[in-house]
């Protein structure tokens, strides 16, 4: 029993995403398939302290109200 469970681990720990994660129907699939929404979710949003870099050379912090 101790070997097919220790063969089932390191089958899930070797498991990366797919893109057809998002049809499959069984748990480890789910997962990885929310994880890696999210991920590139908070990819492609940024970073919440982002700065723009201005022409003139100052950053100006997004969310913020600057003066000029």
């Amino acid at each position: 029993m101790k070997k097919k469970n220790a063969d089932q681990n390191t089958e899930v720990a070797g498991r990366v995403f797919d893109p057809s994660d998002y049809e499959k129907k069984n748990q480890l699939s789910s997962g990885l398939a929310t994880t890696h929404e999210q991920a590139t979710d908070t990819y492609t949003e940024g970073e919440i302290g982002a700065v723009i870099d201005d022409v003139d050379g100052e950053d100006i912090q997004i969310g913020k109200k600057t003066k000029k």
